[in-house]
């Protein structure tokens, strides 16, 4: 007889740990944490912890994973992410996401960009299940480890497909910032076409970005590197910004550092290939 997966095997510690986190995640998510009953004041919650949040590190983008989407942006209720910012009168969100980070990982990207842009909403999103849960539980402690200071309140993850849906959560020209920070380079040629920078893709993600945003792109691989160059450099809506404006830009440097994969890569002394491109204006119709 099979054996079951440790995360199924209702005896097993890691089973036990995702049932635990899996009832505190339902009780904080949506709510700001001085609301929630579960949380007693200046309790403090422990940072998840990965091993028990084992999961494949690709997905296959094209498939089927009975994702929940609205319909348009307007039906997206960003109010059970950002609770912080709702409006306890009328209901409504006092703020939009304006920053992205696409397949953000565990979440590191955007855990330092909080306190950098405190005026800013930033959403991460990821497709894979397990690392979406890490990074819901590992937000949940930070909002409720720091409530005092109402830290961490502008972050959120969801669990989404960027390559698919991007259009139904975000309005036009609602980013400033959209970042894809080592993603899955999918080697093989065949599989290039589930590559996260298309010909395809790159329209959606100027539809969603506004005039003068910025696309950041990063990662190890030098051959992934040069086709998110290329791709970029062939859209009429992209330019590339310089050297220099690299250099001295806040986010550029947080997001060397910030994500697991960047750590991964300055332990071994790899190579980091940067590149950041800025949204040109939509050409008039005549």
């Amino acid at each position: 007889m099979k054996a079951k997966p440790l995360s199924q095997d209702p005896g097993s510690k890691r089973y036990a740990y995702r049932i635990n986190k899996e009832e505190n995640r339902k009780e904080l998510k949506h709510v700001k944490i001085n609301e929630s009953s579960l949380v007693q004041e200046g309790q403090k919650i422990d940072l998840p912890k990965k091993r028990y949040y084992r999961q494949r590190a690709h997905s296959n983008p094209f498939s089927d994973h009975q994702l929940e989407y609205p319909v348009s942006p307007q039906d997206m209720d960003w109010s059970k992410l950002y609770p912080y910012y709702k409006n306890a009168e009328n209901g409504q969100m006092t703020k939009k996401v304006t920053i992205a980070d696409i397949g953000c990982g565990f979440g590191g990207l955007m855990i330092d960009l909080s306190p950098a842009f405190p005026e800013d909403l930033i959403l991460g999103m990821e497709i894979r299940v397990q690392v979406t849960n890490y990074v819901e539980d590992r937000i949940i402690a930070l909002r409720n480890n720091t409530a005092s200071k109402h830290g961490f309140q502008n972050i959120n993850v969801l669990r989404g497909n960027a390559m698919k849906f991007l259009p139904n959560f975000f309005e036009k020209g609602q980013l400033s910032k959209m970042f894809f920070c080592f993603p899955d380079p999918h080697f093989k040629q065949r599989k290039h076409k589930a590559r996260i920078i298309t010909n395809t893709l790159l329209s959606e993600y100027a539809y969603v970005l506004k005039e003068g945003g910025v696309v950041y792109t990063i990662t190890d691989v030098k051959d992934l590197h040069e086709w998110m160059v290329k791709h970029l450099e062939e859209h009429p809506l992209f330019e590339r910004l310089s050297k220099e404006w690299e250099e001295n830009d806040e986010c550029v440097q947080i997001m060397r550092n910030a994500t697991e994969e960047g750590k991964k890569v300055e332990r071994k002394k790899g190579d980091k290939f940067v590149a950041c491109f800025t949204r040109l204006p939509t050409p008039a119709i005549l």
